[in-house]
């Protein structure tokens, strides 16, 4: 039986308190605190049980914004292009 996305969503690593490590603060962020704060969410990544569907599912919707599966917007976006090429 296929997995639904609520199955995953509920055994991720990120729910709770922490989330909000994963998304950037309504005001504005220096660099290093962004820095600081996806560090801190890509720790959490690490040892959660369902990193790959996390990333699998952030890639195919081409989430636009914070940390999923352990890669930022960026690294996601990079890793698209990488697998197009």
């Amino acid at each position: 039986m296929a997995q639904t996305l609520d199955s995953w969503q509920v055994r991720a690593s990120c729910r709770g308190p922490q989330a909000e490590v994963f998304f950037p603060p309504n005001r504005a962020e220096r660099k290093e605190e962004k820095v600081a704060r996806e560090q801190r969410a890509k720790e959490i990544c690490r040892s959660c049980p369902v990193r790959k569907l996390c990333l699998e599912y952030a890639l195919r919707i081409k989430e636009p914004h914070g940390i999923w599966g352990g890669l930022n917007e960026t690294e996601r976006r990079q890793l698209i292009e990488r697998q197009a090429g």
